[in-house]
């Protein structure tokens, strides 16, 4: 049984990138969000947090990249991937104009 995360919780932060910028031409916007969410949970966060309707989430596990600083390897965190598509006539302010 998994812990029930707040809305606000979900969400850690957007994706703004190339690729994101792009799909949100499409009415998809991207977040990093919590490892421990669901596909329902980012649902809900988004219409909450966003005030729009979604109609599909994806989600992924990203691994983190493996780096080397002189002789010490090291490796960035894993982290969960979302993206959500939005009803038609929807969009997220805070990807606008970036």
């Amino acid at each position: 049984m998994s812990k029930t995360l707040h809305p606000y919780d979900v969400i850690i932060r957007p994706l703004i990138t190339e690729k994101a910028t792009r799909l949100a031409g499409e009415s998809k916007y991207a977040f990093e969000i919590d490892r421990r969410a669901n596909k329902p949970q980012v649902k809900n966060a988004v219409e909450t947090a966003f005030n729009v309707s979604v109609t599909k989430v994806n989600t992924m596990n990203v691994h983190g990249k493996r780096r080397r600083v002189g002789a010490r390897a090291t490796k960035a965190p894993d982290w969960k991937k979302a993206i959500v598509t939005l009803a038609e006539g929807d969009t997220i302010q805070i990807f606008e104009g970036v």
